[in-house]
């Protein structure tokens, strides 16, 4: 089935609604509201994606808590800001 937003975008959105920094229980909660079809394999997929592509940086907090926040840069930046 087809999203209308893509995961990346619910992901970035998530994560800028809360001034760019968020558990990561928190993003699962919100981005699987938006998207009923997003499973926790498919949201860690796409937060390793965006770490690669320096958007993200996740960090480990606990054994079972991350903590997920935008890399400051122009163009995220302006996402943010939306």
């Amino acid at each position: 089935m087809w999203n209308a937003i893509p995961l990346r975008n619910l992901i970035l959105n998530a994560v800028s609604k809360r001034q760019g920094v968020i558990l990561d229980t928190d993003l699962v909660t919100l981005v699987q509201r938006a998207d009923k079809n997003s499973s926790l394999d498919r949201i860690n997929k796409e937060l390793m994606r965006l770490e690669i592509e320096g958007i993200i940086h996740v960090s480990q907090i606990t054994k079972t808590k991350r903590r997920v926040e935008i890399i400051k840069d122009k163009q995220l930046v302006t996402i943010a800001e939306d």
